[in-house]
């Protein structure tokens, strides 16, 4: 337990040297990986019976070399990439905005900095240091989510070309 105690005064600890701009990347983090784990385990476990149906049905079906039959093929593969790639964009644009929620960051804790000067002069390095910290935590923060979210969501991305690549050869049209 108090393990845990230390690191939440850890993580309180770079949240308050990085200001309120830090909650903003956290928040999205989180929204980020719960959207990627879900797909990991649509990916790993519903998707496989979803598409074992699919070739089931496919295989079930007397013809499969008409123009119709072609059709429901091209629907049925339809259906199971759009099932596969949903809240991919979500997951993309979350990555994509990340660095930019860090610069948002830099912005307010610059527009300290030059706040601590204005009042105090260039005098006072102790204030101004607490400004450049908060200017600078949230863009490697930023900056580590949105390498976080590139790796994986672009290894999702791959499995899932694979899992559908796969689908299309089990399914093969005369």
């Amino acid at each position: 337990m108090l393990f845990l105690m230390d690191i939440w005064d850890s993580v309180r600890g770079f949240m308050a040297s990085g200001g309120d701009v830090l909650w903003l990347v956290a928040g999205v983090l989180f929204v980020m990986w719960v959207l990627m784990l879900e797909r990991y385990w649509y990916l790993n476990w519903v998707s496989p019976k979803q598409h074992k149906a699919i070739i089931t049905a496919w295989e079930a079906r007397e013809d499969s070399t008409s123009w119709y039959a072609h059709r429901i093929r091209e629907a049925w593969v339809s259906q199971a990439k759009q099932d596969l790639t949903a809240r991919m964009l979500i997951i993309k644009t979350l990555v994509a905005i990340c660095p930019m929620i860090g610069l948002l960051g830099t912005v307010t804790g610059m527009i300290s900095v030059f706040d601590v000067m204005a009042v105090h002069g260039t005098s006072n390095a102790r204030m101004m240091a607490a400004g450049i910290s908060m200017a600078t935590m949230p863009t490697m923060a930023g900056m580590v989510a949105a390498l976080s979210g590139v790796f994986f969501s672009t290894r999702l991305d791959a499995k899932m070309k694979i899992s559908l690549a796969k689908l299309k050869d089990s399914m093969p049209h005369h």
